[in-house]
């Protein structure tokens, strides 16, 4: 029997192939990651993130998993709104990610409420009910089981608990679709040569986006999950949307 496969950007790879192919990627690109995003985006991104946090409407002494969080850009912004009292969980799969992420928190002098756990989204080593939000940016589309993924996120949130998924996602205007395209293949993966001296995991990446389900699909993967009074909002005419959802 032919063994299942899965995508990695445009190519079929074997499902149990991938995870390694990913951790490789961000272990090429984790020195260089903060910088290669900055210039990618011309430092829109930090908007982006904002503005997932603020949709996330986290409060003081709530508990958050800031999943595939790498190096640390969001669990600062949740930690800020936690408090004293709460607390971030700062979870990535890849091991070099989440030492760099910790080496950054230290150096900002977050110690006191700031976790760690290097974890597949697809399994989490958590406890059901465990956080008032879990929140994966620019991470689902690297995950090889998207549905368990979101079910697991689902399972560890708590009753009132909320999801939120910042990812890259499909713009609409076309003739922005025509721009994004070319720089995704033609730009992006020169400036990965140029920075990071990886051409091909910043093609893998313009290619990972692609293949990512676009707004209306993901709406719907999260409602199959379990996830209840699901939206997204578009952000740079939806070449970025963030998703949420509640487990009431």
């Amino acid at each position: 029997m032919k063994d299942k496969t899965t995508h990695f950007g445009y190519r079929e790879v074997p499902i149990g192939d991938k995870v390694r192919m990913v951790r490789q990627v961000f272990d090429s690109v984790s020195g260089k990651y903060d910088v290669m995003n900055d210039l990618m985006s011309l430092g829109i991104h930090r908007l982006w993130k904002r503005t997932a946090v603020l949709l996330s409407n986290v409060r003081q002494g709530e508990r958050v998993l800031d999943l595939a969080g790498g190096t640390g850009d969001l669990t600062i912004l949740y930690e800020k709104r936690v408090g004293t009292n709460g607390s971030v969980v700062l979870a990535d799969i890849n091991r070099s990610m989440l030492e760099a992420g910790r080496d950054r928190l230290i150096d900002h002098g977050l110690v006191s409420n700031i976790f760690y756990a290097q974890a597949n989204a697809e399994c989490l080593p958590f406890a059901d009910s465990s956080f008032d939000c879990v929140c994966i940016a620019f991470g689902l589309r690297n995950v090889t089981d998207k549905d368990a993924a979101l079910k697991a996120m689902y399972r560890v949130l708590k009753p009132g608990g909320r999801s939120i998924i910042l990812e890259f996602s499909h713009p609409k205007p076309q003739l922005l679709q025509k721009v994004y395209n070319t720089y995704s293949f033609k730009i992006l993966p020169m400036l990965g040569k140029l920075i990071a001296n990886d051409a091909d995991s910043y093609r893998y990446l313009a290619e990972s986006i692609r293949m990512h389900p676009d707004q209306d699909r993901l709406r719907s993967l999260m409602e199959q999950a379990g996830f209840e009074h699901c939206d997204y909002f578009n952000l740079t005419q939806g070449i970025v949307a963030v998703h949420r959802g509640y487990r009431l």
